[in-house]
């Protein structure tokens, strides 16, 4: 028997054994679940290595070009079913650890969710990485190994209450600590010249050491390195200090490095909180190009060669600063003219663009990046002055030279990250076709005109092994019976079923593993609620990170008016609705967190009112992850996709749910188009402004009181919630939040409010035709397999990275 790569039931028994008496220190008599769940862990993970190491040593042998993923996400949820369905072990681990009487679904759900994302930025950066090992493409993935990553949500009295996420309380076997992999990170200090070299002399280093995690891919092909960070300090005690009673000051350079790893995303409302987030992105960053730059000169020679070999992609703006770390290891390391390693650096780096919000797209006080950084702020200024004199070179006017330029010279003088990361990569790229067309048109206009062929396309996409195989098993069965396993290695197969979708026994089989997803999830929601749910009501999931773009607020004041026409006429045949909610708020987004309270004071009215009967029901389930998607998105009927048109990059919940036969309801937003192409007018339901009329009414002097006063319903419920009918400890709760629909209305709640009602009401008629409707799952099903994650990694690998 191999003991390092078992492949049946009896082999994997004997080896849970072995493991759990010599690795775990216990006999399987005196075990505790969490001792058999880390038992299971190290033997998959050993099952895992040998092919990690074959992975790696093929790479170095054909001496392959790799694909380095930079992100400040990766919020890659729990990782033993996801492995073991990959490596192709489920049925024999589930029969091992059943006999000793174990489960291997209860065992999954002792593993904690990992603290290293908040939303799509993060899930994506998961499912391109399981793409990447299941494409067999050549990979790491960099990041930071939070300890407690956002945060913990818990709902106090409707009200978000953060609490650290303590996801390493206990350890996790899935990691190895790479301590040979440790990089100096600098901060501060002086630039100095050095003969005719310069010299960056930092007035403070911490040591940036990595944590290795296997990223496998499917059938257990190639298996993928994620690579995290930690920071330690040099000098973690100083025990001059401790002995003479400082305590506290002796471990001051410690927590200083903790720090940079302790929280994703720190509130950067104050001026030190700026700083620990461009010192976090630096810190990520600066180690994982030395990281690259190490290998590469290792294995390759010489550093001009880098693009051949590697490919670095920026996910979204945070890693920004890679590019002119990467100009500083070439120019002062490597002894690389200026003009050279920039034409290096831009053929190695791609730059993807996450969103066209103003504030996402970061940029720093200059005092602040070159106190931080004043070696990059020197190599920034020469890169920019290249930039502008290619402009003035192409005829582009003061006004484009200004917006091109890397430093914000309007008010405060500013360093503009976007610009750094346009500009210092050779593609740049959107992650939805209505997404990329805007960059072209707004944010990154100059830019454009600049680079007319540096933008291009590539829609995002889900991993279907995650989002279809593993946490909807029973429909994932239901698809093999009616078109066979193909769609398993290939997500585009699944438009076989369109022959079936009017087949009304596939159609009822899909409906019964639909209803008992339902029932799961709704004792579930019991469990963590209290709030009982009917399993053959209407599902209406929205799911999602809180903000005021995505627009829970109007599906808030909907569900308002809802509430009041059902009491208002109660001899209609209203249609059974469960609304579930479910998102994180940023610490300091004041709206975010009033707009959770809201949902909460809603569930409570609603929820004890008898006159709406089963009719209405509202729950918001809190801490909102990856486990919890898993479980609500197969039991969702309809899928709530209503972002402001315009302002949602792409969105990858909108295939998710579509994936798992839920329709959508959307604005035509983001991916939302492209999945409307794909499956049809008839099975989706689109609603409300496009985003160039949202553009147009901004522009024309959109009245929203106007709008308001003309819509009866929409105005009962702005009044019942801004009276405070919903919150009658304090009746003035909401009056602000209401107040600002009336008097600017920015996110277009009033305008598309009307549309949004009366598509809610085709939903409900939809619903009444369960035939049609269930024909019209399928037909979701059958056509977004294009959205795979496999999809998109197979064209950035064909057209921007080479591989």
């Amino acid at each position: 028997m191999n003991l390092e790569k078992p492949s049946t039931a009896s082999e994997i028994d004997a080896k849970i054994i072995d493991v759990l008496r010599h690795r775990v220190g216990k006999d399987e008599r005196a075990a505790k679940p969490h001792d058999w769940y880390t038992a299971t862990v190290l033997t998959l993970r050993d099952a895992i290595i040998d092919q990690w190491m074959e992975s790696t040593r093929e790479t170095y042998e054909n001496g392959g070009k790799r694909v380095y993923y930079l992100s400040l996400e990766f919020l890659i949820g729990r990782l033993l079913r996801d492995a073991l369905s990959n490596m192709g072990l489920t049925r024999d681990m589930e029969k091992a650890l059943r006999e000793h009487g174990f489960d291997l679904a209860a065992l999954e759900n002792i593993e904690p969710d990992a603290a290293l994302g908040n939303g799509g930025l993060g899930r994506l950066a998961a499912c391109f990485m399981e793409s990447l090992a299941s494409l067999d493409i050549p990979a790491y993935g960099y990041g930071i190994r939070y300890v407690n990553g956002m945060f913990r949500q818990r709902i106090d009295d409707g009200w978000q209450v953060e609490l650290p996420e303590t996801w390493l309380s206990h350890g996790n076997p899935w990691e190895f600590d790479r301590r040979e992999s440790a990089y100096i990170i600098g901060f501060g200090g002086e630039v100095v010249a050095n003969g005719d070299a310069v010299e960056w002399r930092p007035a403070e280093k911490v040591e940036a050491s990595a944590i290795d995690t296997p990223v496998v891919g499917w059938r257990g092909k190639r298996v993928n390195t994620l690579r995290l960070w930690t920071a330690h300090a040099f000098d973690p005690l100083r025990l001059d200090a401790f002995n003479a009673g400082d305590h506290f000051g002796a471990l001051a350079e410690q927590v200083r490095a903790d720090s940079l790893v302790r929280v994703l995303y720190p509130a950067d409302s104050t001026p030190a909180g700026q700083e620990l987030r461009l010192r976090q992105e630096y810190f990520f960053t600066s180690a994982s190009i030395q990281d690259i730059v190490r290998r590469h000169v290792q294995f390759h020679g010489d550093i001009r060669t880098l693009p051949d070999k590697a490919a670095i992609q920026l996910n979204d703006t945070h890693p920004a600063v890679a590019v002119a770390e990467l100009m500083r290891l070439m120019v002062d390391v490597h002894g690389l003219e200026f003009s050279e390693a920039w034409e290096v650096t831009k053929a190695t780096v791609g730059y993807t663009n996450h969103t066209l919000l103003p504030e996402a797209l970061e940029s720093w006080p200059l005092p602040l990046f070159e106190r931080l950084l004043p070696r990059h702020m020197q190599i920034v200024y020469a890169i920019n002055s290249r930039v502008l004199r290619e402009a003035r070179k192409a005829g582009l006017d003061d006004a484009a030279i200004a917006a091109i330029s890397l430093i914000d010279e309007g008010g405060e003088r500013r360093v503009r990250m976007a610009n750094l990361a346009f500009t210092g990569a050779h593609s740049v790229n959107g992650v939805a076709a209505l997404h990329t067309d805007l960059m072209k048109t707004t944010v990154f206009s100059d830019l454009h005109k600049l680079y007319p062929t540096r933008i291009n396309n590539k829609t995002n996409g889900v991993t279907p092994r995650r989002w279809l195989q593993q946490c909807n098993p029973g429909l994932t069965s239901v698809l093999k019976d009616a078109i066979g396993p193909a769609f398993l290695d290939d997500a585009a197969k699944l438009s076989d079923l369109n022959a079936l979708a009017d087949d009304a026994a596939l159609g009822e089989r899909i409906a019964e593993v639909k209803r008992s997803n339902k029932i799961a999830l709704a004792k579930h929601i019991k469990d963590l609620t209290g709030v009982r749910l009917d399993p053959d009501a209407l599902f209406d999931v929205q799911i999602k990170r809180i903000h005021e773009y995505k627009r829970q607020l109007l599906n808030l004041i909907e569900t308002v008016a809802l509430y009041d026409q059902i009491r208002s006429h109660p001899e209609r045949d209203w249609v059974p609705r469960v609304k579930i909610f479910g998102g994180k708020a940023a610490s300091s987004y004041h709206n975010a967190k009033l707009i959770i309270k809201l949902a909460n004071d809603i569930a409570r009215r609603v929820n004890s009112d008898p006159s709406v009967g089963g009719l209405l029901k509202v729950v918001f389930v809190p801490n909102y992850n990856v486990s919890l998607a898993e479980r609500i998105i197969p039991a969702a009927d309809l899928s709530e996709q209503i972002s402001t048109a315009g302002m949602e990059a792409s969105g990858t919940g909108n295939m998710k749910f579509a994936l798992n036969g839920a329709l959508t309801i959307g604005t035509l937003d983001g991916a939302n188009i492209e999945i409307k192409d794909r499956v049809g007018d008839p099975n989706i339901e689109i609603f409300g402004l496009t985003a160039q009329e949202v553009e147009d009414t901004r522009a024309n002097g959109y009245n929203p009181r106007e709008v308001i006063e003309g819509s009866r319903e929409l105005q009962q419920a702005l009044a019942a919630i801004a009276t405070g009918v919903f919150s009658p400890d304090d009746p003035q709760r909401y009056a602000g939040l209401m107040g600002g629909i009336y008097d600017h209305d920015w996110f277009m709640v009033a305008a598309d409010f009307d549309s949004y009602h009366t598509a809610q009401r085709n939903i409900d008629r939809r619903w009444e035709q369960q035939t049609s409707w269930r024909a019209s799952a399928i037909r979701n099903i059958a056509n977004v397999g294009w959205f795979s994650s496999d999809r998109t990694i197979g064209e950035y690998a064909r057209d921007i990275w080479g591989v």
